[in-house]
């Protein structure tokens, strides 16, 4: 009891502190916006033509530099991938900060927003990777998942040998633990989120020789995930970050600036085999 009350109060304090406050608000309104474009979202994405693809056209010389110094991290696709009961209009703020910052190959998958199994969702999560990298001919692909659309991603990288293909995940605001707000609506999806669920505990399971690069971030003021911890993945197999970002609510990770930040550095700081040419003193510092 005294375990509980002590996690209400602390909740109360983060949302009543100055930075709460504040990412409470962003939250309210950023929900709100997200609304008016939902319908925008559900249209199936169209054909990406030429001028989609990454080109120094149009960057100012500041955000060239990734062009010109790794045309391989700035061409690698990037896969956006949303959350329950959403679709791709989570990403338009996401999506347009990396075209800034250089990255020309973003792709979105919408899947359908009654999903009952996160495991038919990754095997369509798949077919759409393997369509991208026969399209674009990459062997491998970046992809960052927005709540329940990262954990489906990290069960096709995970448990369908998706680490083949996925060089990079990101997860924002993802139930990798499970959360004890699934339990107030449990069934279908929502019962595979809970802590206990079995696609729980297939992802704690070994992983071994994994290849897959994971970054995960995760907020204090997140109402969906609870414990707040629960959105880090904590793998003893898998080389994972998970980034710490306060005062940030669920639904404003996507369009957080420090989140599209770290998201753009740590892509263009990858080499070929996953792994980190070097991690930026500021990235370090927010790591937890």
């Amino acid at each position: 009891m005294k375990r509980v009350v002590s996690r209400v109060s602390s909740g109360v304090r983060t949302v009543l502190s100055p930075a709460g406050l504040r990412g409470t608000a962003v939250e309210l309104a950023w929900i709100a916006a997200h609304v008016a474009t939902y319908p925008l979202g559900v249209a199936q994405e169209r054909e990406r033509r030429a001028e989609d693809r990454f080109t120094l056209a149009g960057l100012p010389p500041v955000r060239r530099g990734l062009l010109i110094g790794d045309v391989e991290a700035a061409g690698t696709p990037i896969l956006l991938v949303h959350g329950l009961v959403d679709n791709r209009s989570v990403f338009t703020f996401l999506a347009r900060a990396l075209r800034r910052r250089g990255f020309g190959r973003i792709a979105t998958m919408n899947y359908h927003v009654l999903t009952h199994d996160v495991r038919a969702a990754a095997r369509r999560l798949g077919a759409t990777v393997e369509a991208i990298c026969a399209e674009t001919g990459y062997e491998r692909i970046h992809v960052i998942g927005h709540s329940m659309g990262g954990v489906i991603a990290r069960y096709y990288v995970q448990r369908m040998g998706g680490d083949a293909r996925v060089h990079t995940l990101v997860t924002l605001g993802s139930p990798h633990a499970g959360t004890r707000a699934a339990h107030l609506l449990p069934r279908g999806v929502c019962r595979q989120l809970t802590p206990s669920s079995d696609i729980v505990a297939d992802l704690a399971a070994p992983a071994p020789d994994c290849r897959t690069r994971f970054v995960a971030f995760w907020s204090d003021l997140d109402a969906l995930i609870s414990p707040k911890r629960a959105a880090r993945i904590d793998h003893p197999d898998l080389v994972v970050r998970n980034v710490f970002v306060p005062g940030v609510g669920h639904m404003s990770l996507p369009i957080d600036r420090r989140v599209t930040h770290e998201i753009a550095s740590t892509l263009a700081q990858l080499d070929v085999a996953g792994g980190s040419r070097s991690t930026p003193r500021h990235l370090r510092a927010a790591s937890g």
